[in-house]
C-alpha cells in the first residue's frame, strides 16, 4: 500500500446486526465515533448486492478518504467497487492470487490464528500481505466457525511475530469495550470489532468508547 494506514479500530461490517440501519448510515456514525478502517462483509450477499453495499459505504465515507474501505474475500468487487483492497481467510482466495489481480497500490490481509499460517504468510514476497488478521482472540457468535481462540497472550506472540517480518496485525474475536484494553496491550496495530459497534444502538458513541478502551491499553 502506497500510503500508511491507521489500523486501530478497524470495522468489520454485519448486514443482519445492522438492521434496519443501513449498513452505510452504521459506518458513517462508526467513523465519526473513531473507527479508522472498515471491512464490508456479507457472506450471504450475492456479488451483485455486495457490490451495491460497498459502493454505498465508500459513497458514505467520500469525505474521508483517510478510512480505507476494505472488502471481504470478493477481489471482483472491490476491483469494480474502487475499493482500497481485500481481506481473504484461509479458505478464500490465496493472497498471492488476489496481490496478482488487484496489483500494487492496494491492500491485501489474511486471517491467520496459528503460528503455522502467520510461517506461511511471511514467506510470501515482500508486498504480498499488508496486514494480518489474528483470529479469534475469544470465541464469538459472529463466526462460529472459528479455530479455537488466542487468548491475548496468543494475540500477544503473533503479533511480535507479524511485526518482525514487516507486516501490520490486528486482533479481531469477541471484542468490546470491556475488554479493548487488554487486547490494545498486547501490542496489535488495531482491533477488529463487529457487533460491539453493528449490534449498537448508537454506533457513534459506541466507537467512541472504544476508542477510549483501547487509548487506554496502549503503553504511553
Amino acid at each position: 500500500m502506497s500510503r500508511p494506514v491507521d489500523w486501530t479500530l478497524y470495522l468489520v461490517t454485519d448486514t443482519a446486526l445492522c438492521r434496519p440501519r443501513p449498513v452505510a448510515d452504521v459506518v458513517r456514525a462508526a467513523v465519526a465515533g473513531g473507527v479508522t478502517a472498515v471491512q464490508v462483509r456479507d457472506k450471504t450477499a450475492p456479488r451483485r448486492e455486495l457490490l451495491a453495499l460497498t459502493r454505498a459505504v465508500r459513497a458514505a465515507l467520500a469525505d474521508r478518504p483517510d478510512v480505507p474501505v476494505v472488502v471481504n474475500d470478493a477481489v471482483d468487487v472491490a476491483l469494480l467497487a474502487g475499493a482500497d483492497g481485500v481481506h481473504v481467510g484461509q479458505d478464500d482466495l490465496p493472497p498471492e492470487g488476489a496481490r496478482a489481480l488487484l496489483g500494487t497500490g492496494r491492500l491485501v490481509g489474511v486471517s491467520v490464528s496459528s503460528a503455522a499460517e502467520l510461517d506461511a504468510v511471511l514467506a510470501l514476497p515482500a508486498g504480498t500481505v499488508d496486514v494480518v488478521g489474528l483470529s479469534p482472540v475469544w470465541a464469538t457468535p459472529t463466526k462460529p466457525d472459528a479455530a479455537p481462540g488466542l487468548g491475548p497472550a496468543g494475540a500477544r506472540t503473533l503479533a511480535a511475530a507479524a511485526r518482525a517480518g514487516g507486516l501490520a496485525a490486528v486482533a479481531i474475536g469477541g471484542i468490546s469495550a470491556g475488554n479493548a484494553a487488554a487486547v490494545a496491550a498486547t501490542g496489535v496495530d488495531g482491533l477488529c470489532v463487529v457487533s460491539a459497534v453493528c449490534a449498537a444502538t448508537d454506533p457513534e458513541a459506541a466507537a467512541r468508547e472504544l476508542r477510549r478502551a483501547v487509548g487506554a491499553g496502549v503503553p504511553a
